[in-house]
């Protein structure tokens, strides 16, 4: 029997188009249990793109490095050309100590790792994965502005952030997506973040 297409989706008003269903790779590397099999995990990758889901997320901080070199893996033999890759920056861990970081230096370097363990030249989609309220966000959006101006990055996001931070941010560049836990349990964003979401044309 033949298994149903995932559908397309828009994603934000800024031309990114994705599969309607994303694949979430964090638990594949980290925190859910030990790390799974690379051999399995390159066959469900390749298993999920077969039926339609072309949207995989990723971090830097998921499995500390090892889930984006598991995607670099899987995305080998012309399946780069397949996808819509997001990945995340933010949260640091040097020296054993978790730090959020958004100044511009740190912003270019998450970039550039990020882009040598996936082994693309560009990320689809590039979020901020924690704010840091250290550095204002106009100074973080600045610098990933630039980063689209160089064909690193297509499209900006931001996860965990408030209306506010996403409006400051959204005047500087447009914000392509927020990522957001809503769920039956989780509706705090019903609120204000995802009504400012919804005005501002940003995606969820």
């Amino acid at each position: 029997m033949a298994t149903a297409k995932v559908g397309r989706a828009k994603l934000g008003s800024q031309g990114l188009e994705v599969s309607a269903q994303g694949l979430g790779c964090m638990g594949m590397s980290a925190f859910y249990g030990p790390p799974k099999p690379e051999s399995d995990m390159i066959k469900l990758i390749h298993h999920a793109i077969d039926s339609g889901i072309t949207l995989l997320d990723t971090s830097d901080v998921y499995g500390s490095h090892t889930n984006e070199t598991l995607l670099g893996k899987a995305l080998k033999d012309g399946v780069r050309e397949r996808v819509e890759l997001a990945t995340k920056f933010g949260i640091d861990y040097t020296d054993g100590k978790r730090d959020i970081r958004g100044d511009p230096a740190y912003v270019r370097a998450a970039c550039e790792g990020s882009l040598k363990r996936l082994g693309v030249d560009c990320i689809d989609l590039y979020y901020q994965h924690r704010i840091d309220t250290k550095v204002p966000i106009e100074v973080t959006i600045g610098e990933l502005k630039k980063l689209v101006e160089e064909g690193k990055v297509k499209y900006i996001g931001l996860s965990e952030a408030s209306a506010s931070t996403i409006r400051r941010a959204h005047a500087v560049h447009p914000i392509t997506a927020v990522q957001l836990e809503w769920s039956l349990w989780s509706r705090d964003g019903e609120a204000d973040i995802i009504p400012t979401c919804r005005e501002l044309g940003i995606g969820l």
